[in-house]
């Protein structure tokens, strides 16, 4: 039997864990249409370092912006999924991407979510977490 990403479960399991998949897609073209309409382009999507995967990266003037992307039934279900665990993964990512930049690990850096709901509603959160 040949394996891919969904194998090892029932049909129902990969069924959902591709839905959960596509939603979480289409929750960060929100996002980045979102941005993108206020002036903030995004300048990586589902940027990947060592430490993990940022879902967008956008820049507000000389600030860049990292995003994670949260979708659940509610803005509150949505806000609770993202873990302490997650946002140090993610700073640390940020660490890493920012070293790249010509100003390094001076860059002026922000941290935001963005919440979806099941209506396709976004609602962000500047500044959700620092260091």
């Amino acid at each position: 039997m040949a394996q891919n990403e969904y194998s090892g479960g029932t049909a129902a399991r990969k069924r959902g864990g591709k839905l959960a998949y596509l939603s979480g897609l289409a929750a960060e073209g929100i996002a980045e249409r979102h941005y993108e309409s206020l002036g903030r382009p995004v300048i990586e999507n589902r940027w990947r370092g060592e430490a993990g995967e940022i879902d967008l990266i956008a820049e507000d003037g000389d600030t860049v912006v990292f995003i994670e992307v949260k979708k659940s039934k509610t803005f509150d279900r949505a806000a609770e999924s993202l873990s302490r665990r997650q946002m140090e993964r993610i700073m640390i990512a940020a660490q890493e991407y920012a070293g790249r930049l010509a100003a390094g690990l001076l860059t002026e850096m922000r941290f935001d979510v963005a919440l979806v709901n099941a209506q396709g509603d976004i609602r962000i959160v500047e500044n959700a977490y620092c260091q």
